[in-house]
């Protein structure tokens, strides 16, 4: 078979891993595809697929109609030179402009991964384009991460809908996630609330993400989805008093007391901290600009007098790794919506490093880039966490704490609640007015009847 003695011709060439894996199966979808099939019925005494101009493009656009990215065609249509020089030893398709064409999409697309030989270019993946995806992956989950990126969801959201949408197929025993709808959604949810007690917020989640994935990828509208959810519980949050912030405060060292102070003080959230880039802080104003904030809604909020001093430090610190990193050709840092791409200097400005580094070098788990990030999430949370154990408070409180305490104060000392919702980026006033519930007084000053009776 034709097919063989390609593989066999290929095994004795010195090729990367990656084309010694894809171009033998390549050539059998090439092999196979319907108008080569019925060409080679045509001449029933040769074993081997003809290989025309016209053969080859049909080939190449029907692999984009399957969605095969820019560098997959790249690499088909190599395959397929190389089939044409080894096994017809012809000329009769010139591939240079096939080629050329396709790295012009390469180029637009940016997403070739490692080990592809020479025409891998850079890997800018997560910067405005869908980075690097395991083709190992279900269809549907490539073609979800794929859209999740394009609309820049943080990676965090990636893996929360992509590990719900798994367990949905898991659910019903099959990838081909187009065949189902609102009643398998409904069941699986079902199952979700009865049978696996999960939580009504895992739930939602659940259902947002199948709704993700439905309307945003393929295209559906849901209509009615018949299931039995789990009561959603009312959620008063933890609130620390002003003294158990001083008692905290005391126990947090180094960058921690920087980031302690600005998420109680301008009452940011956790992610929204460890993201803060340096030219998101206003010494002059006092103000931090939260990016991107949840809703991927930007906002301006204080930042408070006392962290001046350790900011200080904090950027003269940040200044010096960032020149370190440099030094030894390295120094880039990620920038979203391909701003990589429009401003390719920026990645290395120390304006856009982060304001809490990570102490090393990461590979960005998208593109594969080199890059310093930020501090990792469980970092901050495992020295709050430490803090807590140290002190005498008994509250399960956590960093999103803070933010709680930060809105509960500002009340209790007068602040109006729509500039409170407004510092904390709150869509809904009523998102807001939880922390009424939570404050020292609520309402009108209310005496227990037990303190006028003097029983003790």
């Amino acid at each position: 078979m034709s097919v063989e003695r390609f593989v066999q011709c290929l095994s004795v060439m010195n090729l990367n891993d990656s084309d010694a894996k894809w171009f033998p199966k390549w050539f059998a979808a090439y092999y196979s595809f319907p108008p080569v099939s019925r060409a080679r019925s045509k001449n029933p005494g040769s074993r081997n697929a003809p290989v025309t101009e016209e053969l080859v493009i049909e080939f190449l656009k029907d692999l984009k109609n399957h969605r095969q990215p820019a560098w997959r065609r790249l690499q088909a249509a190599r395959a397929l030179e190389f089939y044409q020089g080894i096994i017809l030893r012809c000329n009769e398709v010139d591939f240079r402009p096939i080629r050329e064409t396709l790295h012009v999409w390469v180029n637009r697309e940016k997403c070739i991964p490692d080990g592809c030989g020479e025409y891998s270019p850079d890997l800018v993946a997560g910067e405005g384009n869908a980075g690097v995806i395991d083709d190992q992956e279900p269809k549907c989950i490539q073609r979800m991460r794929s859209t999740l990126r394009r609309l820049h969801h943080p990676k965090s959201t990636e893996d929360a809908y992509v590990g719900q949408v798994k367990k949905f197929i898991r659910h019903v025993g099959d990838e081909r996630l187009e065949k189902f709808g609102e009643p398998e959604i409904g069941d699986f949810l079902t199952d979700l609330a009865i049978n696996r007690d999960f939580a009504a917020n895992s739930q939602n989640q659940a259902l947002s993400a199948l709704l993700f994935f439905y309307g945003k990828v393929l295209g559906r509208n849901l209509h009615f989805i018949n299931s039995i959810q789990a009561k959603k519980s009312t959620y008063l949050p933890v609130v620390l008093t002003r003294s158990e912030i001083e008692e905290l405060f005391s126990y947090m060292s180094g960058s921690y007391r920087l980031m302690f102070l600005i998420m109680y003080g301008g009452g940011l959230r956790h992610r929204e901290c460890r993201t803060l880039r340096l030219k998101d802080i206003c010494l002059e104003k006092r103000t931090i600009t939260v990016r991107d904030g949840k809703g991927m809604k930007d906002r301006v909020t204080v930042l408070p007098d006392s962290a001046v001093p350790i900011l200080e430090v904090q950027i003269a610190s940040v200044r010096a790794i960032h020149q370190g990193d440099l030094d030894d050709g390295l120094g880039e840092v990620y920038l979203p919506y391909a701003l990589a791409k429009k401003y390719p200097r920026a990645q290395r400005d120390l304006a856009w490093q982060y304001l809490f580094p990570s102490p090393k070098i990461s590979r960005d788990p998208r593109s594969g880039r080199k890059r310093r990030h930020h501090i990792h999430e469980r970092t901050f949370a495992y020295h709050f966490k430490r803090a807590l154990d140290r002190s005498d408070i008994l509250k399960k409180a956590i960093p999103h704490s803070l933010r709680h305490s930060f809105a509960t104060h500002l009340l209790e000392d007068g602040a109006d609640i729509r500039t409170v919702q407004e510092l904390l980026g709150h869509k809904d006033v009523q998102t807001t007015m939880i922390y009424t519930h939570v404050m020292n007084r609520p309402g009108i000053s209310v005496r227990s009847p037990s303190d006028r009776l003097g029983l003790l």
